[in-house]
């Protein structure tokens, strides 16, 4: 049963429910009507029906006079501190009935940003070119109603309702339709760990929606073991799923909820939902390295930060940060995650003040990691967004690319990527005033650890997150050499579908081993018994890759030489 939202229960005739225990009276505001008192009912909920038509605006107000948006608004008009807007479910005429998806295996991911593509729409004219490179999967970051017209995202306040900014309901519809006519599947990107700070209201109504004790860096802890709250976010999930008919989620930095119970619930409640005969995908952001919430068929993937973390490290050999817990033995904490997956498997951290992360993932499918060399959050939280164009060489990094693309792992490509952008990738909202300041300094302060901007006059040279500029520049830019790039892309992107992808299911590694300083190779069983051979040299000295007399499927530079990536496929 739904519980949030409005609800049509015959034409013209509308359901206008609300979560509201702390609130003394409820009024529902309807625009150019007179209010309506609002009637409580158990647990905290109050409802009315009212006869009016689709597209009416509504609001609720409180009994000290402040007006508030439906916290499951489908749409707004006037940004999130203004109406809500009733809208029909139909708004859209489905040509991809038959559309079921595609299995998990054959995913290869682009991550996009709406707002920077020019909304849906833009988006839209892009996928043709990003089915001729090879792409499977586009990843909408978050697509929840924030403050302003410009956000990553991650400072949501209302789940439900697409931002104003990147388009209507029925455009986004049509961007996904467009997308499974042309084999394209669309995974969304959902935050259910917290709110953005500008036009969340459920504290004034709904203080139980969080837990004000347990401290989070985004203010009290979601309340997700409280029915009604865990119930806002199932019927978000699924309003993705169904209505919108998207091919996946990925959950946002899901260590932060704490409640791996509520995880386990929602993922059952979304595969019973969807049924058998849809390829519905979840995948999570976990930096707890949980493998046990992988074991199962409830969740498809997570997205493998210890890839990154470590190839970023030899890649570029910056150690300073999170990079710290990879400086170490860098090369052979390369070889375990090829191997097994996650790097820390319980291994004690020093960005965790020494405790053990993670748990034992050598058992799991490589298809159970998605792996990457950059996305939005690790290029926009450096300072000034430079992307792994400016910060290694075109050889070694084209070396990496390989790797991320012949692995029998799921991989993940940034918008910009494909065409060797260097274009930088920052951070930006749209806050004003007071909030506005706390931003751009406590993004100022937070670069203070890191030796390059514990100047003060470094720091005041860090990109304003609220400055249009700094949304404008983050636009992905093609450099001169960009069909270079994207030939390189295609090529890869071209061997994997045809050699790789078949071969995955029942795909398990073998072994991984260093071959030098920089240097390893890393062998994988494939599901029709094939073995996979990738053999990679990012440092500056030759190492001595294996000697295979067939099956030669990709080679960069001279076998072992620096750099160099050689790929082998002996059929059985």
């Amino acid at each position: 049963m739904t519980l949030w939202g409005p609800l049509s229960v015959a034409p013209g005739q509308w359901r206008f429910r609300l979560w509201a225990p702390a609130a003394e009276t409820l009024t529902l505001e309807i625009a150019d009507r007179e209010p309506l008192p609002m009637k409580r009912a158990d647990n905290g909920w109050w409802h009315l029906e009212a006869e009016v038509p689709a597209g009416t605006r509504y609001r609720f107000r409180l009994a000290d006079g402040l007006a508030v948006p439906d916290p499951a608004s489908r749409a707004q008009a006037g940004g999130v501190h203004g109406w809500s807007v009733l809208n029909e479910a139909d708004d859209h005429l489905w040509k991809t009935h038959d559309w079921r998806g595609r299995p998990w295996h054959e995913t290869v991911i682009m991550e996009v940003h709406a707002g920077l593509m020019g909304g849906f729409r833009g988006i839209e004219a892009e996928l043709d070119r990003l089915c001729d490179l090879g792409i499977t999967a586009i990843e909408l970051m978050p697509l929840a109603a924030f403050s302003g017209t410009r956000n990553w995202g991650y400072d949501g306040v209302l789940p439900f309702a697409p931002p104003e900014s990147y388009g209507t309901r029925a455009e986004l519809k049509r961007l996904i339709d467009c997308a499974h006519e042309r084999g394209l599947m669309v995974l969304i990107d959902v935050v259910y760990n917290h709110f953005g700070p500008d036009g969340n209201y459920l504290g004034a109504y709904a203080p139980d929606f969080f837990h004000t004790e347990v401290d989070t860096p985004w203010g009290g802890a979601v309340a997700v073991d409280k029915p009604q709250v865990a119930a806002f976010f199932r019927e978000n999930a699924l309003m993705w799923l169904e209505e919108f008919r998207a091919d996946g989620l990925r959950l946002d930095a899901v260590h932060a909820i704490g409640n791996t119970a509520f995880l386990d619930q929602l993922a059952r409640d979304i595969r019973a939902q969807t049924g058998p005969e849809r390829h519905v995908h979840l995948v999570l952001e976990n930096e707890t390295n949980d493998a046990e919430r992988l074991a199962d068929d409830l969740y498809d993937a997570q997205w493998n930060d210890d890839f990154h973390n470590v190839m970023h490290v030899l890649l570029t050999g910056e150690t300073e940060a999170y990079y710290a817990d990879f400086a170490d033995r860098p090369t052979a904490r390369l070889a375990r995650c090829l191997a097994e997956g996650f790097i820390y498997q319980g291994d004690a951290s020093a960005n965790h003040a020494g405790a053990p992360r993670g748990t034992p993932s050598g058992h799991l499918p490589p298809t159970a990691f998605v792996s990457f060399l950059q996305n939005h959050d690790q290029i926009g939280n450096r300072a000034t967004g430079e992307r792994l164009t400016l910060l290694t060489s075109p050889e070694v990094l084209r070396a990496a690319t390989a790797l991320l693309l012949l692995s029998p792992q799921i991989p993940l490509l940034f918008m910009g990527d494909e065409v060797g952008s260097r274009s930088p990738f920052l951070f930006f909202t749209d806050f004003h005033d007071e909030l506005a300041d706390a931003v751009r300094e406590g993004r100022r302060r937070e670069f203070a650890r890191f030796a390059a901007f514990r100047d003060e006059t470094a720091r005041a040279a860090i990109p304003d997150p609220n400055a249009p500029e700094t949304f404008h520049a983050s636009r992905v830019e093609e450099p001169s050499d960009a069909d270079e790039w994207t030939t390189f892309y295609r090529t890869l992107l071209d061997l994997r579908a045809r050699h790789i992808i078949p071969r995955i299911p029942g795909a398990r590694a073998e072994r991984a081993e260093v071959l030098g300083e920089a240097a390893v190779c890393a062998r994988w069983r494939m599901g029709d018994d094939a073995l996979l051979t990738l053999a990679i040299n990012m440092g500056t000295e030759p190492a001595s890759f294996p000697s295979i007399e067939t099956g030669s499927l990709f080679t960069l530079g001279e076998a072992g030489a620096a750099p160099s990536f050689a790929a082998w496929l002996e059929t059985a």
